[in-house]
């Protein structure tokens, strides 16, 4: 079967591993109890798979290894199914003792013609989404809805939120999802055009990175890291939160900790989502008509180098999604 996958780990130049052609069904896989397999009809692109391509959370010994988190297609029986991208929550589908994990990380991902899962990690596509949209779903959006939530945020509707570093996959499902919640949304971001986006998709305000706000939020999402840590936590009330998801411009900022302990601010750190959230989500996008943001559809098998380079220039305002 055709797929995209990591062929070696090339920490500095990513994509110098990244190759293409023709490698094996997941026959193997698809005989385990409980697994099915299904048909890809459009799986997104994600930072993960540039992270992947540079050898984190992929060892060279688990080479090749199908890139893709996200996903949706049809399985054996014809159902229009979303692929939850975590494969062993709670331990199912998965040899005992062994911890859930991401798609790639362990097992082939969705950039292929046919992918293995637990049959548990399928959920029913809603009619309302299209494949592209609901391939958008699992990872990123995910993210942000978890994020959002009130147990990671502490964020009631009339709150207002920061988003930082508008644009990328997990910042632009933010700012949809926080403004259909009821929320105030501010974004950031160093691009203009990026600013006026955020504004179309939702956002009340939106500044330039580093930009004095009109007043402090109650939190902000942080995807961004090293470059808007500070500017996050100069941004928010006293005892507010900040929820940190990702790191794209680097891992270690300067902490502030007078700051964060003398105004006793919140700093949570939050990963994907469970299989309960993403139907929840999936349920959200039906009852309230959000949609994926979606910067681009491309073919699978012509478009993957040009969506890899997209993305790592940044150069894009939501999911690159590709079609087979």
């Amino acid at each position: 079967m055709y797929a995209v996958y990591a062929q070696s780990i090339e920490k500095d130049e990513p994509l110098k591993g990244l190759a293409t052609g023709p490698l094996p069904e997941p026959a193997e896989l698809a005989a385990r109890p409980g697994w099915t397999t299904v048909a890809v009809k459009a799986a997104a692109l994600n930072h993960h798979d540039l992270w992947s391509l540079r050898g984190v959370g992929l060892p060279a010994e688990r080479l090749p290894m199908i890139l893709g988190c996200d996903g949706a297609g049809v399985d054996e029986d014809g159902n229009e199914v979303v692929i939850h991208a975590v494969v062993g929550e709670q331990g199912r589908g998965v040899p005992e003792g062994e911890r859930g994990s991401i798609l790639t990380e362990r097992y082939p991902g969705t950039f292929a013609e046919r992918i293995a899962v637990p049959r548990w990690n399928l959920l029913p596509k809603p009619a309302s989404l299209t494949f592209e949209e609901a391939a958008c779903l699992p990872t990123a959006w995910l993210t942000a809805y978890r994020m959002l939530s009130y147990p990671k945020s502490g964020l009631r509707p009339g709150d207002t939120v920061l988003v930082q570093g508008a644009g990328g996959g997990v910042a632009t499902a933010l700012i949809v999802l926080a403004r259909a919640a009821g929320l105030r949304v501010w974004a950031t971001s160093r691009s203009e055009g990026k600013r006026a986006r955020a504004l179309e998709l939702g956002a009340h305000q939106a500044f330039e990175s580093g930009a004095r706000l009109p007043e402090r939020v109650d939190a902000v999402m942080e995807t961004v890291g090293a470059a808007s840590w500070e500017h996050s936590v100069a941004s928010v009330r006293e005892e507010g939160s900040i929820v940190i998801s990702g790191a794209t411009s680097g891992p270690n900022p300067r902490a502030a900790l007078t700051r964060i302990f003398f105004h006793q601010l919140r700093v949570v750190g939050s990963t994907m989502g469970t299989r309960d959230e993403l139907a929840a989500l999936l349920r959200f996008c039906e009852t309230a008509g959000v949609r994926p943001v979606i910067d681009s559809v491309l073919p699978l098998r012509e478009g993957a180098a040009e969506g890899f380079a997209k993305m790592e220039a940044g150069d894009l305002v939501g999911k690159i999604v590709f079609m087979l």
